[in-house]
């Protein structure tokens, strides 16, 4: 089997360096990789002459500027330029140099606000968006369609994945802006430190949302992205490059806060407060199509979050402040 050269970008992030961790075990893989010092994919010049010095098989796109609320809120500009601009100057550069084979990793909050449950891939563009991240939600949008425009017109290989929320090694565990897995981890990690008598959580505890672990995520990326193209086309519209990622299973936020706190080790009383902000009942993607292409998750809920505390455990000193 021949040598095959990939490139992954945003390889420092959650999903790309699970990518990276699982790519490097095959022997039959040569990764390149940059760091933002090495290699801004803010430039687009930087970027061409990146793609013309190396001849590269495969790139796995999963660089982006992501947050969460408080950061799409408060810098909706960066959010849709940055991300714009590094989807364009990878997928275009790719192009101009030849490379046939792309993955183009996006979001669930593509999909309007009021989207059906459980969310298809043909709910794209059928409503309005989430107004607290439109803009993310727009650049994650416009890399689909780019992808799907250049599979049109050049007959290139460029798919794009759309997973649920992510968690696992390398989270962002921020005390204001993570999201709700490492959040909670911390959060009740902190109460069980202090001997807290409690923990307070927002909402009343009934919406529903599906998790998914980063290294099956990591694994269905390499999974589509290898996908023979008959294969991947089969059943679907011609030339559709997005595909669900998921579970399939959600869960309540309660059940969620429940088993966070019986896998952190925190035994005080736990309180819901029915005044904040619930948001969308539910969140769950339809993950019909990955399955019937021979793809599902293997990593329970009560599994990836034990793993993710001990991460958490083991890294402490070197989180993002």
């Amino acid at each position: 089997m021949s040598i095959k050269t990939i490139f992954v970008a945003g390889h420092r992030g959650m999903v790309g360096s699970a990518i990276v961790r699982q790519l490097s075990a095959d022997n039959n893989v040569k990764l390149i990789t940059r760091s933002r010092d090495e290699l801004n994919l803010l430039d687009q010049q930087a970027v061409f002459n990146f793609f013309t010095e190396h001849k590269i098989d495969q790139v796995y796109l999963a660089a982006a500027k992501v947050g969460g609320i408080v950061a799409n809120n408060t810098y909706p500009a960066e959010f849709i330029y940055e991300n714009l601009t590094i989807q364009n100057n990878i997928i275009h550069g790719a192009h101009m140099a030849g490379v046939q084979d792309l993955l183009f990793l996006g979001s669930s909050c593509i999909y309007p606000k009021l989207a059906p449950q459980p969310m298809a891939e043909t709910a794209l563009l059928t409503d309005t968006l989430e107004p607290t991240n439109e803009p993310y939600a727009i650049a994650k949008i416009a890399g689909i369609k780019m992808c799907e425009s250049y599979n049109r017109q050049y007959g290139r290989n460029y798919r794009s994945v759309m997973p649920t929320n992510l968690y696992g090694e390398n989270d962002n565990f921020h005390p204001e802006n993570s999201h709700v897995i490492p959040a909670l981890i911390r959060r009740f990690h902190e109460a069980k430190l202090a001997n807290a008598e409690k923990v307070v959580a927002w909402g009343s505890g009934k919406p529903m949302r599906e998790f998914l672990h980063v290294d099956d995520m990591a694994a269905a990326s390499i999974y589509v992205m290898n996908l023979e193209q008959a294969t991947y086309l089969a059943n679907t519209e011609p030339m559709l490059s997005h595909i669900n990622v998921g579970t399939g299973i959600d869960c309540t936020i309660r059940e969620l806060v429940e088993t966070v706190a019986k896998v952190v080790g925190f035994t005080g009383e736990i309180e819901f407060d029915a005044t904040k902000p619930d948001g969308a009942p539910r969140k769950l993607m339809d993950v019909s199509r990955l399955a019937s292409l021979g793809w599902q998750a293997s990593i329970e809920l009560a599994d990836g979050l034990q793993t993710t505390y001990q991460w958490f455990l083991a890294n402490q000193d070197s989180f993002r402040k």
